[in-house]
This record gives C-alpha cells, sequence and structure tokens, in this order.
C-alpha cells in the first residue's frame, strides 16, 4: 500500500499524532493483516482513531490517496508500454475515460503537446510479460479508437526508477 501525499502539509493543520501517521505511512502501511492497528499500538491510540485521523487529513486534502502498488516486475510483467497519442483535443477527455477504464490500462492522463516535436497529448501506460504482448494490447486500443488517433506510439522503460511521493522528516526540530 502507498500513501500519497499531497505538498501542501501546514505545520498548523496536523498535530504531532497527525504527524507521526504520516511519517509511519509514508514508505506505505505496514505490510500485516490488521495495518491501521499495528500503527495504532505504535502510537498507544486505536486502530479507529487512525482510520479518523487519515479520513481528516484526506478530506483536508493533506493525503491524496490510499493505493496499492504492485511491483510489475515482481509479478512477471517484464514489459512496460508508455502509450502516446495524437488525439484531436476536443476528444481528449472521452478518449481517455474509456482508456483509462480499460481493465489493462494501469493509468492514463492528457499533457500538453510541444509542437512540433511533440504532438502527443494522451499517455495510456500498459505492462505485459513482453513487448510482443504489449503491442497486441496497444493494437487493441488501436482498433477501439479508430481513426480518432491520428498518430500513436509505443514508449519502452529501459530501468526502473525509485517513485516517491513527498517525504517528512521524523527529526524533531528544536526552535
Amino acid at each position: 500500500m502507498d500513501m500519497h501525499f499531497s505538498k501542501k502539509i501546514i505545520p498548523n493543520l496536523i498535530d504531532p499524532i497527525d504527524r507521526e501517521i504520516i511519517i509511519l505511512t509514508q514508505a506505505g502501511l505496514p505490510l500485516v493483516a490488521r495495518p491501521y492497528a499495528a500503527i495504532g499500538k505504535q502510537l498507544r491510540i486505536s486502530s479507529e482513531e487512525v482510520m479518523a485521523r487519515i479520513e481528516k487529513m484526506k478530506s483536508l486534502g493533506l493525503i491524496r490517496r490510499i493505493a496499492v502498488v504492485p511491483n510489475h516486475y515482481a509479478l512477471g510483467y517484464q514489459a512496460n508500454g508508455m502509450s502516446v497519442w495524437d488525439i484531436p483535443d476536443e476528444l481528449v477527455d472521452e478518449i481517455g475515460g474509456v482508456m483509462g477504464g480499460l481493465a489493462f490500462v494501469s493509468h492514463c492522463y492528457s499533457r500538453p503537446r510541444l509542437l512540433p516535436k511533440w504532438p502527443y497529448n494522451l499517455f495510456a501506460m500498459v505492462h505485459g510479460k513482453s513487448r510482443d504482448e504489449v503491442n497486441a494490447t496497444i493494437e487493441e486500443v488501436a482498433y477501439l479508437i479508430g481513426d480518432r488517433a491520428r498518430k500513436y506510439e509505443v514508449i519502452y522503460s529501459t530501468r526502473i526508477l525509485k517513485k516517491t511521493g513527498i517525504r517528512i522528516s521524523n527529526e524533531k526540530k528544536i526552535i
């Protein structure tokens, strides 16, 4: 599990217990049957209080989301293809919604074009056990979209980058 924290953690919006919850979860929830109970035990509070505090921080926008982040390589998915699409701007939201809803697309988002070198404005990540599998999957997407896609390419990962969000220090500051 991964906790995605907002960059707007404002010190006076959280108390010392909230800060400790952030520190204990920023690298992920404990991999135990009852992760909130484990956090609560460390902080000497109930799992219900841990969950309530996390919900409060989510409602304030301090935590964006709690999500499972699988290690695709450990699951046997060695090919990671970012498909990039040149879609008419007025269709990006519609087509992006369709792409993002496909089971084999892990994430999909739009970005501005950088003309004349980069005509693509829609991105969709597909993972597979081989490049052939990823290519076949992306061909399915191309068939589904039809001529609404003017052009597309697939860019493959060549190395694994460590992905982490914002982190706060667990050092106590003396003023």
